[in-house]
């Protein structure tokens, strides 16, 4: 730990620093020229230099065990594959000619031995958890000395980002254990965890000598002491230029990215780069009620009109927060969460709250108490959700799920706290609402086409009804025209009258509003 030196600052990012087992070189991926180009320059600083030149993307892999070249994953074949080059430039050679089309994550072993993974959800993918299917990346090698091909692992499931000491120890990264990304090893042959961390390792880099594995953990950095078996923080502090701050205007026109309208018709909630705003409906009077340098991103009015529920970015996640509208309060913390909580509703009575919350949960939030639990774990993805809503009875919470890549409407039953898959059709319904009456569901689709991985195009609208609704038959409604009916009141017609000034009667009537068809007290839905 200490302080943290620079030793880059190019025009552009730059990625997968990688030391030489000698200890004297730097290699890395930049992108300054607009693609990632290969770049190695003494680990203690100095001049840099460009060993890579090509149109597509090279990104560092790992360095031989001479210190004299270096490997790199490039897409200048394929999608992807793997090449090395030397330490002082010259033409890249590509690795596989044949058989391993898109390998990466190249490590070397002291004897030669090439290890890799092929498939597209180590490269593209590294950061989805949880996946299992024809993609699934195994640890193998291939030596190209002895021509010898080996699998090391075949787990259903995602083992990668290999790397090898100089005694030919092996470490990586897999979720077998508990679904998160851990360290492993292989001991006597047998793949053997190193750690148990509830939230995911990524990229775990092993020090020549073996004995100590570095890696990146909920956006810091740990050492795991191979010998001792002891897992520690690396505290990091880094310099920064001081700098003076001072106000500054922003408009908030066309920079509105969500707002609610309180109940009593009066005032408005609304997000503006990342703060909470509230006007009066005309929108003449504004005040910025949150100033935390947080961002915020969604906002609703409570039940009192005078409480706003919002999110707001804490320790890098969304939680839910409460400030008073007229910004005289101090804000409160509800959640504390290491995933985002968002797509908030709330029912009609503003009585619960729903909500999704990271990538796996469901949950319902009392709003008199602020309490939250858990209703559902599913696979709702951190990302392209449908907002989840209450039916009109407040007995359902509708939602979607996402079933091999596709997305299901799905209700629960609060009471029962039971689940009804309502669609399963394989391709993707999303956007439910539920009809005011509580007998139909609308949705979006395109009902004979996945979206995954394109996307949804040429959706429709459609409606979904819970239960067998009979439509009126054409010969009842031809029957109807031949009731007997009692003749219309004749009403004597009203005379417009003039003021004493001789100007007409200009009082407006009042428009008729048909009223909103009432719910249900128990919605019934039929699966068969």
């Amino acid at each position: 730990g200490g302080v943290a030196d620079r030793v880059t600052a190019m025009q552009g990012e730059e990625i997968n620093p990688k030391v030489s087992p000698d200890g004297k070189w730097l290699a890395f991926s930049s992108n300054q020229f607009g693609n990632n180009d290969v770049y190695v320059m003494p680990i203690n600083g100095g001049e840099i230099k460009q060993i890579t030149f090509n149109d597509a993307s090279d990104e560092v892999d790992n360095w031989s065990w001479d210190s004299k070249t270096i490997y790199f994953t490039s897409g200048r074949y394929n999608s992807f594959s793997s090449y090395k080059v030397g330490i002082n430039g010259g033409t890249a050679t590509r690795l596989f000619n044949n058989y391993f089309n898109t390998t990466h994550h190249i490590a070397e072993s002291p004897t030669g031995e090439l290890f890799f993974n092929d498939t597209w959800e180590s490269m593209r993918f590294p950061n989805r958890k949880h996946y299992k299917g024809a993609y699934n990346p195994d640890i193998q090698s291939y030596n190209p000395k002895t021509r010898t091909y080996k699998r090391y692992t075949d787990y259903i499931g995602k083992d990668f980002w290999t790397s090898v000491d100089r005694k030919g120890n092996v470490f990586f990264v897999s979720d077998e254990g508990n679904e998160e990304y851990n360290l492993y090893t292989f001991i006597g042959g047998q793949k053997t965890g190193l750690t148990k961390f509830e939230t995911s390792i990524k990229r775990p880099f092993v020090a020549a000598n073996g004995t100590i594995v570095v890696f990146e953990k909920d956006y810091q950095l740990y050492t795991y002491d191979v010998a001792a078996k002891k897992i520690e923080k690396v505290s990091i502090s880094t310099s920064r230029n001081q700098v003076l701050s001072k106000e500054q205007e922003y408009d908030v026109r066309a920079n509105i990215s969500a707002f609610d309208a309180s109940t009593d018709g009066k005032k408005i909630a609304f997000i503006s780069r990342g703060e909470v705003f509230v006007s009066d409906v005309d929108g003449k009077f504004v005040r910025k009620i949150t100033n935390s340098g947080e961002r915020a991103l969604e906002c609703k009015w409570l039940a009192d009109n005078k409480t706003i529920l919002f999110s707001q970015t804490a320790n890098g996640f969304q939680n839910w927060f409460t400030i008073t509208g007229d910004g005289k309060g101090t804000i409160k913390q509800l959640t504390k969460d290491k995933a985002n909580n968002r797509d908030i509703t709330l029912n009609k009575a503003k009585t619960m709250a729903v909500y999704l919350s990271g990538r796996n949960e469901l949950r319902l939030m009392d709003l008199k108490t602020f309490d939250s639990k858990t209703l559902v774990t599913d696979e709702f993805w951190a990302f392209q959700n449908s907002a989840p809503s209450f039916s009109p009875n407040d007995e359902y919470v509708l939602f979607t799920v996402y079933r091999n890549f596709e997305q299901d409407i799905v209700v629960h039953h609060l009471k029962n706290n039971k689940t009804i898959n309502l669609t399963n059709t394989g391709v993707t319904e999303t956007g439910p609402s539920w009809s005011p009456d509580g007998k139909y569901i609308f949705f979006t689709s395109a009902r004979t086409k996945p979206s995954y991985p394109t996307g949804m195009s040429n959706a429709h609208i459609y409606r979904m009804a819970l239960n067998n609704y009979d439509e009126p038959y054409r010969s009842d409604k031809f029957d109807d025209l031949f009731k007997e009916t009692k003749p219309a009141e004749v009403k004597p017609a009203i005379v417009e009258t003039k003021t004493k000034k001789g100007k007409a009667d200009t009082t407006k009537k009042k428009t008729e509003v048909k009223p909103t068809p009432k719910p249900a007290a128990v919605i019934t839905i039929n699966t068969q």
